[in-house]
């Protein structure tokens, strides 16, 4: 009975050995640290493997995630250098690189970054304006993510971004920006109008003065044209007098000749209304040639009927 009784606790201390030493097996996962402390101290880092805890003696202070974490603020009232209060939330992107700093550096450390972040903030809104806080917020980024890393240094923290997520100004900021946004947009539109009407009419005007110029070059060319033809047409017709007085001269026409075409120059001269024409000394001793001008020139008087 005894025999058995001894097997009985034997087994139930192998048992529970064996279960003391799964229990203090441990596997760290990837992107995860254990901080190992020994009777109370800091003993070592386990990272990603297979690790024995010695039991009573070691235990794991805290399990680290080693991946980049966001932590996303609450809004902070804030106050710009021309007295402006308004809200402002910012978040926060983070790494631990050091799980030993992170578990002894600080005491909650997300609290302490997140007081740490508001007054950073209040301090660099502080030296700016309204309207640079709206448009600088790159710069404001870049200074908020210096100082929290060089500050979060000792607690084994790193971080790699900052990011202003909101800026919410006062109701009545607001509603002056919109007006003012109003204001601007109705300016621009009113010196777009402006600018179009000018070049509409800087168009027209060069179409008309165009327009202008190719109706006096049209007119000049006309005239041109025009002074040209009557030019050609009266050294045509004097070139005509010409031959036709060169023809005169080489047949040798007689005086008789001459003086029946002169006739018929007058008489062309006439024409049966004038009532006076003078005529050339060399024909006047021809009495047949008055006789006939005058019955020409002046009309012919009706017979007077004699009576008895």
């Amino acid at each position: 009975m005894y025999y058995y009784f001894e097997w009985f606790v034997a087994a139930f201390v192998l048992i529970v050995l064996v279960i003391i030493l799964v229990k203090n097996i441990r596997v760290v996962q990837q992107a995860r640290a254990f901080v190992i402390e020994r009777l109370g101290a800091y003993s070592a880092t386990w990272e990603v493997g297979l690790h024995f805890k010695i039991p009573l003696i070691e235990r794991v202070a805290k399990v680290v995630s080693l991946k980049e974490q966001v932590v996303d603020f609450p809004p902070q009232p804030v106050i710009t250098k021309d007295n402006v209060t308004m809200q402002i939330d910012t978040v926060l992107y983070f790494e631990i690189t050091d799980p030993k700093l992170y578990t002894y550096g600080v005491e909650h450390p997300l609290t302490a970054i997140e007081n740490l972040s508001a007054t950073t903030l209040r301090n660099i809104i502080g030296d700016l304006e309204l309207d640079q806080c709206l448009t600088s917020r790159d710069i404001i980024n870049t200074k908020m993510r210096t100082i929290l890393d060089e500050a979060t240094d000792p607690w084994g923290i790193k971080v790699n971004r900052v990011e202003l997520k909101n800026i919410l100004p006062p109701r009545e900021i607001q509603d002056a920006m919109e007006k003012q946004m109003k204001a601007e947009r109705e300016r621009r539109e009113a010196i777009l109008r402006a600018e179009g009407e000018k070049k509409a009419a800087i168009l027209i005007a060069e179409g008309e003065r165009e327009s202008a110029i190719l109706r006096a070059d049209a007119k000049k060319q006309q005239q041109i044209l025009e002074a040209e033809g009557e030019a050609e047409a009266i050294l045509k017709v004097q070139t005509a007098t010409a031959e036709g007085i060169k023809l005169i001269n080489s047949s040798k026409p007689s005086a008789e000749a001459v003086r029946l075409r002169a006739l018929e120059a007058f008489s062309a001269a006439a024409d049966g209304r004038a009532t006076k024409i003078i005529i050339p000394s060399e024909i006047q001793g021809l009495a047949g040639l008055v006789y006939g001008l005058k019955e020409i020139v002046s009309p012919v008087d009706e017979p007077k009927t004699q009576t008895n």
